[in-house]
């Protein structure tokens, strides 16, 4: 007698899961292209928050755009209709041969020439700490005021503050900085719109390019001092720690002010990154966390001091 056979159990057919972005979202064109275009806006829309709470109209909206100190004169004749920005053109890829004779290697020509302005403009700026954050705050906020004060402790202790040129908190470490007697440096980022300077900065420089305002940061800085932030400051932090633990620059504080604001941030990097040893413990060390002005400001002026034997 014939034993049946059992019938083989037929694999249980699997859906094939689309990607998500990290909100749920499928990740397709479409939605990549409109939180491009909702990002942008949130953008302008945090900027001009910022001018608001200090008073001013923003200059993206105002018709009388405002400059101070080095200024640029922007040649018209190479823009598009559409505002399209220099990074935005550099970054693109052409297709075509005749394209690429014509742009490109002109670019490089403006990079190099925006390189030799910020050298020329930044040349005599000495013992130089970049402060970055959020433009959003405004002058009541506990960290715009200790953005002030932090500032205008290192200006009395001849010491150079240098930001984004922006509102918010670069408003108020510009604004320490001329309470300090110090000197008060903006460097500015060609937008798609109108960004501005804000009131207290003394010497202001134009930057087409991200990488080359980064580099004058970096060049023209002994101290960065991080506060709470967007993309953007974690962009500058990110970048300087990475400079120095490669041994690019050396004896240069990277202060984090706001504990309760970067604690879930540091939370990630000792139980996820360090435990999987992307990073050394020591890496943590280069990163000093406070919310006493006065302590950063202290830490600035020891690292410099050391470097300086």
């Amino acid at each position: 007698m014939k034993k049946k056979q059992k019938d083989t159990p037929k694999p249980k057919s699997r859906r094939k899961k689309s990607a998500r972005t990290t909100t749920g979202k499928p990740m397709n064109s479409a939605v990549l292209a409109s939180a491009e275009e909702s990002s942008l806006a949130a953008l302008k829309e945090r900027t001009e928050v910022g001018h608001r709470k200090a008073g001013r109209t923003p200059p993206s909206q105002a018709t009388d755009v405002r400059h101070a100190g080095a200024t640029r004169v922007i040649d018209e004749a190479i823009r598009d209709h559409v505002v399209v920005t220099e990074d935005e053109k550099l970054l693109q890829h052409g297709h075509v041969e005749a394209d690429f004779i014509r742009s490109d290697p002109w670019r490089v020509l403006r990079i190099m020439s925006e390189f030799i302005e910020g050298f020329d403009v930044l040349a005599k700026t000495e013992k130089g700490v970049s402060v970055f954050g959020s433009a959003r705050v405004g002058p009541e906020d506990p960290q715009y005021q200790k953005a002030v004060e932090v500032s205008r402790l290192l200006a009395v202790a001849g010491f150079s503050i240098l930001t984004g040129a922006g509102p918010g908190i670069m408003e108020a470490a510009n604004k320490g900085a001329r309470l300090g007697g110090g000197p008060s440096i903006g460097c500015n980022i060609e937008l798609p719109f109108e960004q501005g300077a804000n009131p207290y900065v003394d010497t202001l420089v134009n930057f087409r390019y991200f990488f080359v305002r980064k580099t004058m940061f970096i060049k023209y800085s002994s101290a960065f001092i991080i506060f709470p932030g967007g993309f953007g400051t974690l962009d500058e932090l990110f970048e300087a720690v990475t400079l120095i633990q490669t041994g690019k620059i050396y004896q240069f504080p990277v202060i984090l002010m706001g504990r309760r604001y970067w604690a879930g941030l540091l939370r990630w990097l000792n139980t996820r990154v360090l435990v999987e040893k992307k990073i050394a413990a020591s890496d943590l060390d280069l990163l000093l966390l406070t919310d006493d002005p006065e302590e950063a400001a202290q830490a600035v002026i020891t690292a410099h001091d050391a470097s300086n034997k």
